[in-house]
């Protein structure tokens, strides 16, 4: 099958389950992931989120238990195919997780990490893709003099800009965020924010937030979901202006979760 790359829409679920056993915890799942715009994911706590969004690069397959059922399809491409070249999907679908996760090594060998395993070994080359990364992820100037400082030694707001600097090493064509600013300050969040914004010129965001004002903010498009269920998806001005389904506005007016 070839990719289609002309499509507007990156990613289309449907008719999407995620099983634990014989748990269904994301029931049938209609979604299009338009490209280079951000998606917000919200609902209250346990309503299936992140577990949804693990599934877009197959991060759940780590956890034996876990299948799916329907079609998760990246450039008109089932994910879930038996042949598909997983190390790969999670190159171009790459991640950022709730708490940093910076591997205990130098800031420059955590960016450089992703290249190296894909066989770039020239220095230059490495330089030049380290400081790119840095750059684009908002840190280059705070980090260039402690490149070779251990990357846990940076405050946390910088490692997690750390962290998305290794994921953008990778050129990824998405970047999953799963609650990228609950564990930072206020000053820490608004950057990782701008960040983001800035991103999707060139990268399609798919992000986690209970954080509603934070959904507001930075996307373009809302899912609300409940209980594993997709209840809302729209224009995120919609959805918090004027959202079709009563579940949603007592949401996001605070009446639940």
């Amino acid at each position: 099958m070839v990719e289609d790359t002309n499509n507007k829409n990156l990613f289309a679920l449907k008719n999407f389950d995620i099983l634990y056993g014989n748990f269904e915890a994301v029931k049938n799942i209609h979604l299009h992931i338009e490209v280079n715009k951000i998606t917000a994911l919200i609902g209250p706590s346990g309503c299936g989120k992140s577990t949804l969004l693990r599934s877009l690069n197959r991060m759940n397959d780590l956890i034996t238990i876990c299948r799916t059922r329907g079609e998760a399809l990246f450039h008109g491409i089932d994910i879930y195919q038996k042949d598909t070249d997983i190390i790969e999907l999670r190159r171009r679908v790459g991640m950022v997780f709730q708490k940093p996760n910076p591997f205990p090594n130098s800031v420059y060998e955590n960016v450089a990490y992703g290249p190296r395993l894909r066989g770039i070994k020239k220095r230059s080359t490495l330089d030049d893709i380290v400081e790119n990364a840095l750059k684009r992820a908002a840190l280059w100037d705070e980090v260039k003099e402690k490149l070779n400082e251990s990357g846990m030694s940076i405050s946390g707001g910088q490692m997690q800009r750390l962290c998305i600097a290794r994921s953008l090493a990778q050129q990824p064509e998405v970047l999953l965020f799963d609650e990228p600013t609950s564990a930072l300050d206020p000053i820490s969040t608004a950057k990782i924010e701008e960040l983001i914004i800035n991103l999707k010129k060139s990268i399609t965001i798919v992000i986690v937030t209970h954080n509603m004002q934070q959904a507001a903010r930075i996307s373009d498009y809302t899912a609300f979901m409940y209980i594993g269920e997709l209840i809302e998806f729209s224009d995120t001005d919609k959805i918090f202006v004027n959202p079709r389904n009563k579940l949603t506005e007592d949401y996001i007016t605070g009446r639940f979760g």
